[in-house]
């Protein structure tokens, strides 16, 4: 029997003696690092055929590797595409279409280790031919509008993966910057000639053919491809003799842009994003000839992720909205803006037939593993079923929305494996990277998948400066980082509670990146959460600014160099207001993050530590921003469940 003053919380807390024992982290993890991942779908200009890569894993466990798969749409046969004649697993991928259908042009390293190179087979099946052979970077393939010319994206002579998130080579002796220009060249099909067309001094991120073939547009910037693309500018590049010429300096960033059909504009997505490559904004045309850039989805409550014109009157694009995902149409000269569809899902890649309407996609949700799915937009039958065994480790996943500062804020709620009503559970609060991102519903996985599993609801909120609610929302923490979007997730902390048996004693928050800035941030703002896990989290802007490698992000967000107004850096930095925190804090690093260093992670554990707060840092070799190796995944894991369950069971 209870005691009398056994108070009904306590009794709501109580373990429930019928419920089975939550899996162990290491089972949780096996099952989700099981699932196969898709990128790179891409369907035939006439439809009939879908091609996509599947990410795999080389002996250390990193997803390096690659393999390509064809089928026809909706029959669903399905046959591999490699170079191999070796029977090993080799790193392709990036399969395209020709203009006709006919051919398949993708990368592999099938000749020669972890140098890719641009391959091209028939796409009813055949022999492969391999077209270049450089000695590089590779990628991006595309086909010239007559099908006689492909051209890449290529970093001559280079054995560094491009890009911020790979770890970076430690410096030794004289210090100086070395940069390596990321350009576009052009190979002849029939030949495998190949000449580099733009200058020696761009790095180009995106581009495109024009119509006539005789040249690009191409997202690109002037110096190191690594730190300079929050100034990148509109370029046209011409495929032949020519020079380079920019169109549009944009005020805020750049991606995506493709020309249209007529060849008399370009199409961009406009507006502040974090990182290269995760996209979200308005749509602008630019003219080539006459008038200035326009904006066409000024006060759109969405951030577009992806354009595609399917004539000169019609732009497709796919976004975030209201934290869901969605593909809509849009009419360059009106600016009306037709949905087409929308849903509590994710797509991580998408694209449409030139012919028709049939698309690919590769989706997935809460409830739905990942899969490639064809056929018309918004009625796509599934083209794979590779993870139909998989499990969920979470229970329902519900969108939340509520007040904050005047504003509509939006978030999901994942709750537990075997949730049951009668008890009240411990809850963690998972902020995304970014911070221009979005929590969408898509397969959970690391933590996010892991926790619930171990009896957490976890929290997924959207606050200001995330994509899916209108370019002036994710501009709403500009020269404020920490302020307006911790109450944002307060104020959401709040709905939870009122909707969700959520013990509010036993709170944690956790992230990486800005979600683990947000992270530090918050143990010294409040002392609500009882534990906290920050991967990757920036304790002093001030120090960052001349730590890191990509200093030019932080000028559309702080509005100036730490040099020009140390104030606005100052008032946002966690180690400003260190005396604050209590909260045991668990610190995770890469030990070559050119993104966040790891002195952001020391300074942060040292104070702590000094100031007698339970803390431990954890620092893991060889990695940059994106833990890659799988034992360190899984020690992430362990460790972080082990720090919520010593401090919120």
């Amino acid at each position: 029997m209870l005691p009398l003053g056994l108070a009904l919380s306590t009794l709501l807390a109580l373990p429930n003696a019928s419920a089975s024992p939550a899996p162990s982290v290491d089972a949780v993890f096996d099952s989700l690092n099981r699932l196969r991942h898709f990128h790179d779908a891409a369907i035939s200009p006439d439809g009939r055929r879908a091609a996509w890569s599947e990410k795999g894993r080389d002996k250390q466990g990193q997803e390096e590797l690659g393999a390509i798969s064809v089928a026809d749409v909706p029959e669903g046969k399905t046959r591999k595409l490699t170079a191999a004649r070796d029977g090993r697993p080799h790193r392709e991928h990036g399969a395209v279409f020709s203009p006709d259908g006919k051919q398949i042009a993708f990368l592999s390293d099938a000749s020669k280790p972890r140098q890719l190179q641009v391959w091209i087979a028939p796409a009813s099946g055949g022999t492969p031919r391999q077209l270049t052979h450089v000695r590089g970077q590779v990628s991006d393939p595309r086909w010239s509008p007559d099908g006689r010319e492909i051209a890449f994206l290529f970093v001559e002579g280079s054995e560094q993966e491009p890009g911020a998130l790979v770890p970076y080579k430690p410096d030794s002796g004289v210090v100086e910057e070395t940069v390596e220009e990321q350009r576009i060249a052009v190979a002849d099909v029939a030949t495998g000639r190949m000449r580099i067309v733009s200058p020696a001094n761009l790095y180009v991120y995106d581009y495109d053919w024009s119509p006539d073939g005789g040249s690009f547009a191409a997202e690109a910037a002037v110096g190191s491809g690594t730190n300079n693309y929050w100034m990148a500018e509109l370029y046209v590049v011409p495929s032949g003799p020519g020079a380079t010429r920019s169109v549009w300096k944009p005020p805020l960033q750049i991606a995506c842009p493709r020309l249209s059909p007529d060849g008399k504009s370009i199409a961009v997505i406009h507006g502040i994003m974090s990182d290269e490559g995760s996209t979200g904004g308005d749509i602008w045309v630019v003219p080539l000839v006459a008038g200035s850039p326009k904006n066409l989805t000024s006060g759109m409550k969405a951030s577009a992720r992806a354009l595609f014109w399917r004539s000169p009157a019609e732009i497709l694009f796919t976004g975030f909205v209201d934290g869901q995902e969605s593909i809509a149409a849009l009419d360059p000269d009106g600016g009306t803006i037709r949905p087409l569809w929308s849903d509590a899902a994710a797509i991580h890649s998408f694209s449409v037939a030139r012919e028709g309407t049939v698309s690919v996609a590769i989706r997935d949700s809460f409830r739905e593993p990942p899969e490639v799915w064809a056929g018309s937009i918004g009625d796509w039958r599934p083209l794979t079923h590779v993870n139909s065994k998989a499990t969920t480790w979470w229970g329902e996943g519900k969108t939340l929305h509520w007040q904050s500062d005047g504003m509509t804020i939006q978030g999901w709620l994942l709750y537990p494996k075997d949730f049951d009503p009668l008890k009240r559970y411990p809850m963690i609060v998972s902020v995304h990277g970014g911070p221009s991102s979005a929590y969408s519903p898509g397969w959970p996985s690391r933590w996010n998948g892991t926790l619930p599993s171990q009896g957490y609801f976890v929290f997924l909120p959207n606050p200001r400066g995330s994509y899916g609610f209108g370019e002036t929302f994710t501009q709403g923490n500009v020269k404020d980082f920490g302020h307006g979007d911790l109450r944002d997730i307060l104020s959401g902390v709040d709905a939870v509670l009122k909707v969700a048996p959520v013990d509010g004693n036993r709170l944690g928050i956790t992230g990486w990146s800005y979600g683990g800035y947000m992270t530090m941030w918050a143990v010294t703002q409040t002392r609500r959460f009882a534990a906290a896990v920050a991967g990757a989290g920036i304790a002093s802007w001030q120090s960052y600014y001349g730590q890191n490698k990509i200093d030019t992000w932080m000028l559309p967000f702080f509005g100036a160099s730490v040099y020009d107004d140390e104030l606005v850096y100052r008032k946002s930095s966690p180690i400003a207001f260190i005396r604050n925190a209590k909260t045991p804090t668990l610190v995770l690093h890469g030990d070559r993050d050119s993104e966040v260093p790891t002195p952001q992670g020391y300074e942060f554990w040292h104070a702590l530590k000094t100031l007698g707060v339970p803390t431990e840092l954890v620092i893991y070799t060889d990695e940059g921003h994106a833990i890659r190796k799988l034992e360190h995944q899984r020690d992430i894991l362990r460790r972080s469940v082990a720090w919520f369950d010593k401090y919120l069971r």
